[in-house]
């Protein structure tokens, strides 16, 4: 999940909910989860940007070889680990309910680079005392700076020991989606559909569906498990592009470089700060969208700079990609000789217009958590997820909440009521589909 948190002080900020649904037993719920989840993210599944294979990392196989064995150890016999590390699973439906439309969950296995995701050491509370959390060099998770952090005291919660980042981004969805396949395989008297469940490599480098099969896809509808706290539903996103930007000097012996040289790391220098300071992820929130400069590679003679833009709306999208072209040429008239080379790569578009166009998918989500007492909390997603993308293929696919927190950091930290709680809703949608 590639997102950004809203402030507290942001008009889109809701303080957190602490709810406990009734319907089913939340004791067993947790048990099928959080064991799960304390497994899974001592896998080290660090992908990595800038690489042509799928998956862009060894470690992303290991965990989801154990996912499929996992799956085949609780009696799903039509379960597949494709040639780029997708975990495909099929559960069929119950006696008399097959024509039934068919539903799909998905979660990723990868973890995200901001921070080290080796060796971690998930630290279980399972009363947390409601004080502050110190870690080694200062790090530490502090109630008073963390609404969310304050109103889980007494309740159970999962962090790091401030060396690693978590993994609940998305191993919480994993961990999820396998206690409610359990669930449901334990519980037959439970009459369903037929469900598909997907997990993936490379969410969080943007390639999460390079190698997807999409053609294999039997479901009508899917739902990711890759969100934050209770009762967050993500039903819109950015719309996203990548721009690489190439730029072309000349170069020269520095002691003979005056009134000679095109020097292609200023050139880029000098693009980067055309950039809206005002219109960046640091300054923005909400339904603001940005420029985002990413990295920047030169030699003496050519240089590279790749920039993220985003925007909720895809007109302001577009605007920001002709700005570019714009400074382009500003660059070139500052460097008489040169060349800059604009290219643009459509990443993903807002999930909204496809899902507009489908509303039920999204009306028996928003009836499962009224069954389960959990409100429904919308808010633009300020990044995509494999979701996004599946949407644009055809399959509808809202965002669900996984209970994570601070996500790709060392403070990340997850609730275990908001784990369990989004374990139920899987099942909820699995019987709300069986009637449709």
């Amino acid at each position: 999940m590639r997102v950004s948190l809203l402030s507290i002080d942001s008009p889109l900020y809701a303080p957190p909910l602490i709810l406990h649904t009734t319907t089913m037993n939340n004791d067993e719920f947790t048990s099928l989860v959080v064991d799960r989840f304390l497994k899974y993210v001592r896998y080290w599944t660090t992908s990595a940007p800038h690489r042509d294979e799928t998956p862009s990392t060894a470690g992303q196989w290991d965990l989801a070889k154990a996912l499929a064995e996992e799956l085949r150890g609780l009696g799903v016999s039509d379960v597949e680990l494709t040639g780029h590390c997708y975990v495909i699973a099929r559960i069929p439906a119950t006696a008399g309910q097959e024509a039934r439309p068919c539903v799909g969950f998905m979660a990723h296995l990868d973890t995200a680079g901001d921070v080290s995701g080796k060796d971690v050491k998930p630290q279980l509370v399972n009363a947390y005392n409601g004080k502050r959390i110190a870690f080694a060099d200062g790090v530490a998770l502090d109630p008073a700076l963390d609404p969310d952090l304050a109103a889980h005291e007494g309740m159970a919660i999962i962090h790091t020991d401030g060396t690693t980042l978590l993994g609940a981004d998305d191993k919480a969805g994993i961990a999820e989606i396998m206690g409610a396949a359990e669930y449901l395989l334990r519980h037959p008297e439970i009459t369903h559909g037929p469900i598909e469940l997907f997990f993936t490599p490379d969410e969080e480098v943007g390639a999460g569906l390079v190698g997807f099969p999409v053609e294999r896809v039997k479901s009508v509808a899917c739902y990711t498990l890759d969100g934050g706290p209770l009762g967050g539903i993500d039903s819109e996103c950015f719309n996203a592009y990548e721009a690489n930007i190439e730029f072309v000097g000349k170069a020269i012996h520095l002691g003979t470089a005056r009134g000679r040289m095109l020097n292609p790391t200023v050139m880029a220098a000098t693009f980067a700060l055309m950039l809206p300071r005002v219109e960046s992820p640091e300054a923005t929130d909400g339904y603001y969208g940005y420029y985002c400069p990413m990295n920047i590679n030169a030699n003496m003679e050519t240089a590279s700079l790749q920039v993220y833009i985003r925007d909720f709306d895809r007109a302001g999208a577009e605007r920001r990609v002709a700005a570019l072209e714009t400074f382009a040429k500003a660059v070139e008239a500052q460097f008489p000789g040169s060349t800059v080379t604009v290219s643009i790569t459509p990443q993903y578009f807002n999930m909204k217009e496809k899902l507009d166009e489908k509303p039920e998918t999204l009306n028996i989500l928003k009836e499962a958590l009224a069954n389960l007492n959990i409100p429904c909390i919308h808010h633009p997603i300020r990044g995509g997820t494999d979701g996004s993308q599946l949407t644009q293929l055809g399959i509808p696919t809202p965002n669900i909440f996984t209970g994570g927190r601070n996500a790709h950091s060392r403070l990340e930290w997850a609730s275990v009521s908001d784990m369990t709680a989004a374990c139920k809703v899987v099942v909820e949608l699995v019987k709300l589909w069986g009637k449709q």
